[in-house]
């Protein structure tokens, strides 16, 4: 896996390969170097080889991933989204004798996973979009993602006052996610107070846009932060605006946090929201109605508390570690077996 720092395909990486280190199988994580990534999967037990896989004049990576995985000897190799799969398309090129999967968590341009034996997505219209773009039907595949369970974190403190509606939003500060219209709904919400977890750049446009609405004293930046659960825990609606948007990793979060959840109608909260009852879906670009959504949940607590119990039987059902880990070991024997038959 070779991504950035923080990020949710990059925290369900993290995740995936710690359970399976924990449920006993055989694997051997290689990372971009990082060091609190590498500090994390350590303290999973595990003991990541960390590479630099930089750009075109890279000339190192390619070979030393050889070597870390003809000692390690797999069956399988998962390459993790777009530059992992270019560095380990161009060793299997080389005659390397392991099955090669692409994991992709978005709609990326195909031409990194072209050395790839089969390539997975993380939702069914992702499938749909790879097979698509020419990989063919049994070597398409859907694997959804699991969440951390977040329920029962002690909730943080959020700077809001005393008595205000607590909204939370978490993901990088970038137009893709929308922030700047969850920002455009607070004149329509007086009163309630907005906490953003998350860095990236449009960090100074956001802000400017909060002073020019004259919210910028009910919005809270809490730049990067861990403790997602007690975000979570102690806030009573989580947002999700994002124009674009392929899976979701925070309305997981939310569901297993036990929260309601309102998100705009991109194509991954749209696939994974049953509108009405595991939360509510607005118009992507639209103020007006994320806020009406907002305030009849705040005007409703009974709604917004129905909302959050069936979110949370979601998560359980398709998206808690054990179901979600079961498919990827499924998929992974039956992979092995037809590869190695």
């Amino acid at each position: 896996m070779a991504g950035a720092a923080m990020g949710g395909a990059e925290a369900f990486y993290e995740r995936l390969v710690a359970a399976q280190h924990a449920a006993g199988e055989q694997v051997l994580a290689i990372i971009r170097a990082e060091p609190g990534r590498a500090a994390r999967l350590r303290a999973a037990g595990l003991d990541p080889v960390e590479l630099g896989f930089g750009g075109p004049l890279d000339l190192r990576t390619a070979p030393r991933l050889r070597t870390a995985l003809e000692a390690f000897r797999p069956q399988l190799v998962v390459s993790w989204a777009n530059r992992a799969s270019r560095f380990a398309g161009a060793v299997k090129r080389r005659g390397a004798p392991w099955t090669l999967i692409g994991r992709m968590g978005g709609y990326y341009d195909l031409k990194y996973y072209r050395g790839c034996d089969h390539v997975v997505g993380n939702t069914e219209d992702l499938r749909r979009w790879i097979m698509r773009g020419g990989v063919a039907a049994d070597r398409a595949h859907y694997l959804p993602n699991f969440a951390a369970d977040l329920a029962g974190a002690a909730p943080a403190a959020l700077p809001a006052p005393p008595g205000a509606p607590k909204l939370l939003a978490l993901g990088r500060l970038h137009r893709n996610k929308g922030f700047d219209v969850l920002l455009r709904t607070l004149p329509m919400l007086p009163g309630v107070h907005l906490s953003i977890g998350g860095e990236g750049p449009e960090r100074a446009a956001l802000q400017s846009l909060a002073a020019e609405l004259g919210v910028a004293e009910r919005v809270a930046f809490l730049g990067w932060r861990q403790d997602i659960g007690a975000l979570l825990a102690g806030s009573d609606i989580f947002l999700c605006p994002s124009r674009h948007e392929p899976l979701g990793n925070v309305v997981l979060e939310a569901w297993s946090a036990g929260r309601p959840v309102v998100a705009a109608d991109a194509a991954g909260p749209a696939a994974l929201i049953e509108d009405g009852r595991t939360g509510l879906l607005v118009p992507r670009e639209a103020p007006a109605p994320l806020a009406a959504a907002i305030a009849g949940l705040l005007e409703q607590p009974a709604r917004a508390a129905a909302l959050a119990a069936a979110g949370r039987a979601e998560f359980e059902r398709a998206h808690a570690a054990p179901a979600v880990l079961a498919r990827w070991r499924e998929f992974l024997a039956a992979v092995a077996l037809r590869e190695g038959g």
